[in-house]
């Protein structure tokens, strides 16, 4: 569905990605997993060009999408959910969902999804009218995901969805993905909970200091020694 082939991309001259290489299918849970500053929030942001690549190829359905900017690539079916939410705090819960919808025209589906958000964040429906900065970090979470929603993709990306939350909260959290994938969306998720990404992830990369250095299914990074030292807390 999407590839990475030999991206090269960074921050003026600070090179963080270093020609790497990873791939999607649709219907996948993928994981992306590493340290802090390994370049996980780079490569995700790069996808969907809002970090752009100095070499390389970013291909999502047989196209090309190095030089097209973010809102074309998101009108192709490709939505991001950034790292620590970045709600509108002055806008209601459902005027932040609405907002995930801007480039839709079709008000009948734009309610149909909005309907179905609320089904998937019960709490979320409750608050419908309350602003979005007065949210616990787990329901600003929750609003988060569901504005991703709203642009109906079909690749989502997710950065860091548990940073921050209780751990009954990620739980919740990670539910919802494994819910949302059954419903027939392809995710990408950038975590640094390893244990809880690479259980419900169908294959998983491991990237150290701008490169790929492993790769597998969600169960044999979860058995390897290596990832078990550096990034699940056993020894």
């Amino acid at each position: 569905m999407l590839s990475l082939e030999r991206v090269v991309a960074g921050y003026g001259p600070i090179q963080v990605l270093r020609s790497i290489d990873l791939h999607i299918e649709r219907g996948e849970i993928v994981t992306l997993i590493g340290s802090n500053g390994a370049g996980k929030t780079t490569a995700l942001r790069t996808m969907c060009n809002v970090v752009r690549s100095t070499a390389g190829r970013i291909v999502y359905e047989g196209e090309d999408l190095s030089g097209l900017p973010t809102q074309e690539i998101v009108k192709r079916g490709v939505t991001q959910v950034p790292e620590g939410r970045r709600l509108f705090a002055e806008m209601s819960v459902e005027e932040n969902l609405e907002m995930g919808a801007y480039l839709r025209r079709d008000g009948a589906g734009v309610r149909k999804d909005l309907d179905h958000c609320y089904e998937l964040f019960p709490r979320l429906r409750e608050r419908r009218r309350q602003q979005a900065g007065s949210l616990s970090g787990g329901e600003q979470q929750m609003a988060a995901i569901a504005r991703g929603l709203m642009a109906r993709p079909r690749l989502l990306l997710l950065d860091e969805p548990s940073l921050g939350l209780a751990p009954i909260l990620v739980a919740q959290i990670f539910d919802i993905i494994r819910k949302i994938r059954s419903e027939g969306t392809t995710i990408f998720l950038v975590e640094q909970n390893a244990h809880m990404a690479l259980s419900i992830a169908d294959r998983g990369y491991v990237i150290a200091t701008g490169e790929i250095t492993l790769t597998g299914t969600g169960r044999e990074l979860l058995a390897n020694e290596d990832v078990k030292r550096a990034y699940l807390g056993e020894v």
